[in-house]
């Protein structure tokens, strides 16, 4: 049988009650037909949550996908992010969404996102305030904002707005502690991405091959576990099917407060594998 993930809601400035599926799947670096069959097998094994981005070049690969999906638009959350050159007022942010929306051969979007904070051009609260605004057409039903650190969020508070989300790479050897109770603090859903840690080794240690044991679940379904029993939101990539649908069924298992504890102690204190001071796009 397949399964759906449950909701977290999302609010904030602009947004009041938008309902998110808490699993979704990733989408970079997969790009035109490949992208196109890795999410119609998603969606057919009961994804209801798809994240892609303008850089990633996919959008047009991931709008096929749903349009041909023979589910109802509703009934699939769509989240993309944009680029620097699409910072600032009102006008250009709305330009961009539909942009994307051209691309994906879509009518709204369900959450658009600042991609990268780019603090060097200091366009990025002037743009969550274009956000807001676009909320109120109809374009998107949700924004926020991605790879922002506490003093990039403070600015955005002290404007007056409160991002419903904020994507960022956590993974047990990068947790994020400091975004991540930031964001909480703040009223901030935090979503994580590369929540397997891409390219480590991370789901060989015992804190995770342990636990996968006792529950008969692999390893990286522990990790998901763990993610989601610490209240985010997370987007696996994989366009494997069979690792798709591991990634999804993690709604029949827990793990204990002391497996939870030997897995937050993977943490290297090391921030992300990119500076969002320096890097963006």
């Amino acid at each position: 049988m397949n399964s759906i993930a449950p909701h977290a809601t999302l609010t904030g400035s602009g947004v009041d009650g938008v309902d998110i599926p808490i699993v979704g799947i990733g989408t970079w670096p997969l790009t035109g037909s490949e992208c196109t069959a890795s999410v119609t097998q998603a969606l057919a094994l009961g994804y209801r949550h798809v994240d892609t981005a303008e850089n990633y070049g996919n959008e047009d690969a991931v709008g096929l996908a749903v349009r041909e999906s023979g589910l109802a638009r509703e009934d699939v959350f769509v989240t993309t992010k944009f680029n620097k050159d699409s910072h600032g007022d009102a006008a250009t942010v709305r330009q961009s969404a539909e942009r994307a929306l051209k691309r994906m051969g879509l009518d709204y979007l369900d959450l658009f996102l600042v991609h990268w904070p780019n603090p060097a051009q200091d366009l990025y609260v002037q743009t969550c305030e274009s956000l807001v605004g676009l909320v109120e057409t109809g374009l998107v039903r949700a924004w926020g904002v991605s790879n922002f650190k506490p003093v990039h969020l403070q600015r955005v508070l002290d404007a007056g707005m409160v991002p419903p989300v904020n994507q960022v790479q956590v993974d047990p050897e990068h947790a994020q502690h400091d975004v991540e109770q930031f964001n909480a603090a703040s009223g901030v859903a935090t979503a994580a991405y590369s929540p397997l840690a891409r390219g480590s080794e991370v789901l060989n240690r015992a804190e995770l091959v342990d636990p996968a044991a006792r529950v008969g679940r692999t390893p990286a379904q522990v990790a998901l576990r763990w993610h989601l029993q610490q209240g985010r939101i997370v987007v696996p990539r994989s366009a494997n099917e069979e690792r798709q649908r591991q990634n999804l069924d993690l709604f029949d298992f827990a793990l204990t407060e002391e497996e939870m504890a030997r897995i937050d102690a993977l943490d290297t204190g090391e921030g992300p594998r990119l500076d969002s001071d320096e890097f963006g796009h």
